[in-house]
């Protein structure tokens, strides 16, 4: 139906005596209904943009699962390289830190990174887990020793980094 029958069925209810009345009565009428579709158009818009957000967040950690059982291969370079210990300057051990390295890269660009820990830097429990507390010369507290890396994944935990730390 276009704008002129519409005029037009509108004209044809209304008295020929123009009612004043009736005619703020449609304009009110009118004025709710633009008022509706407007806040369903927001509420449309808000909708998309909330799922659009949630969609990023699931595809930002979609992998995590796959990202550790990937860092159980890292701790298995990191344990065959300390087993080579002074071998490793041969081509075994350089070929198996050159394939360490470029797994982590990979692993980096997707938004993986280490937990960084230093002795005698203070325990936090949003980044490490204490597996042992022993007598130390270090500030009661403090992080002794990192047994297990850490890792984080695009700013979230997905493991923490075990740490000894002081009594």
């Amino acid at each position: 139906m276009d704008e002129n029958n519409l005029f037009e069925e509108v004209s044809e209810k209304m008295p020929d005596d123009g009612s004043q009345a009736e005619m703020e009565q449609l304009k009110k009428e009118r004025d709710e209904y633009l008022d509706g579709w407007k806040r369903a158009k927001a509420d449309l818009i808000n909708y998309k943009n909330e799922e659009l957000t949630r969609l990023r967040e699931i595809s930002r950690f979609a992998g995590e699962d796959m990202m550790r059982d990937i860092l159980v291969v890292i701790d298995s370079f990191d344990l065959g390289i300390s087993v080579l210990g002074e071998e490793s300057e041969g081509a075994a051990g350089k070929g198996m830190y050159m394939i360490r390295t470029q797994l982590e890269d990979v692993l980096r660009k997707k938004g993986l990174e280490r937990v960084i820990v230093s002795t005698g830097s203070p325990f936090d429990p949003s980044l490490h887990e204490a597996i042992a507390s022993i007598e130390s010369n270090l500030p009661s507290g403090t992080v002794v020793d990192e047994v297990e890396r850490g890792y984080l994944l695009n700013g979230k935990l997905l493991r923490p980094a075990r740490v000894v730390v002081a009594k």
